[in-house]
């Protein structure tokens, strides 16, 4: 689609400009043509920001609703437990391990 809109604004482009060499009065022609592509250009603009709102937004909701529900409840972990060491304080030297 890229490759459409540089043809057509190039073939735009050559007409606009053989047609104001060839005017009687260029201005005018010139202004005209320039309101039409600020009219084109709010167009697109618009359709292209209409496209672009729901896409990248529905996909990350998707994604966050996912995420959300591959999430388990962390476990509760007793750290007075038979079997599990007790938590040390940071010592004046650092540890071995």
């Amino acid at each position: 689609m890229p490759r459409a809109w540089g043809i057509l604004l190039g073939t735009w482009a050559y007409a606009l400009t053989h047609l104001v060499l060839l005017a009687d009065r260029p201005a005018g022609l010139l202004a005209g043509a320039a309101l039409t592509a600020v009219v084109l250009l709010a167009v697109v603009l618009a359709l292209h920001a209409a496209a672009g709102v729901g896409a990248p937004r529905a996909g990350r909701a998707v994604a966050l609703r996912a995420r959300a529900r591959r999430r388990r409840v962390p476990r509760q972990v007793d750290p007075d437990a038979a079997g599990r060491p007790r938590p040390r304080a940071p010592g004046a030297h650092p540890s071995a391990a």
